[in-house]
């Protein structure tokens, strides 16, 4: 397989199509290894548009999803991050080359030692990963100028939103299956004080929910 016309293909025929247009963006993925990125028996898929199995019920996201993702958010190179589930460590480390410093934390310790490895492997220092349950929040480090949630969830937590620097933005899917709406929530500044909160659509799609994420209320009868 050539790997080079594969990732070249990928982005041509995936990525670009999905509105993906930033020039950094796409640089980025073809200087960041993503079949580096994949467990072993999976490598051959690493450019496949879809999602790929890490085991423990979890999932890489397909690469047109990571990358409208990376240009939803804008990151900036002062930008202190927050990614709920790390997964593989791929994304994490695409928002790492772009910001200045990301704080991911995974529920699955063996994906939390997968995520580390791979980013040592790829000489990425500027991350602390942690293992916890963040689907409701991770103050801890906050607030943050970017959050990325990586796996669905059914209610947005205000605890994210609230986690925001003026003018920070949040990417979240939301809702149940079949039909979730990707989200990008920016925290309207006037001066350095935040002032309220801008939710905008972005696309319909359907991932994954994150575990323990959490549920609306529901009326039993």
């Amino acid at each position: 397989m050539d790997l080079e016309q594969t990732r070249f293909n990928m982005v041509e025929q995936q990525i670009r199509p999905w509105d993906v247009l930033d020039q950094e963006v796409l640089k980025l993925l073809f200087e960041l290894r993503r079949e580096e990125f994949v467990p072993p028996a999976y490598r051959s898929l690493a450019f496949v548009d879809m999602e790929i199995p890490l085991g423990y019920g979890e999932v890489m996201l397909a690469p047109k999803l990571e990358a409208r993702i990376l240009q939803e958010l804008q990151v900036k190179k002062t930008d202190r991050i927050l990614e709920v589930g790390s997964g593989s460590g791929y994304l994490t480390a695409l928002l790492a080359k772009k910001g200045e410093y990301v704080y991911s934390v995974e529920i699955v310790p063996e994906l939390k030692a997968m995520a580390e490895k791979n980013l040592q492997a790829h000489g990425i220092g500027n991350v602390m990963v942690e293992q916890g349950d963040a689907a409701q929040g991770w103050p801890a480090h906050g607030p943050y100028d970017v959050i990325a949630l990586t796996g669905s969830t059914p209610v947005l937590p205000e605890a994210f939103q609230n986690s925001l620097k003026a003018g920070g933005r949040l990417f979240a899917v939301v809702g149940d299956a079949p039909v979730m709406q990707a989200v990008l929530v920016t925290c309207v500044a006037q001066g350095e004080k935040a002032v309220g909160y801008n939710t905008v659509g972005l696309f319909e799609t359907c991932i994954s929910p994150l575990k323990n994420a959490k549920q609306p209320a529901r009326f039993i009868f």
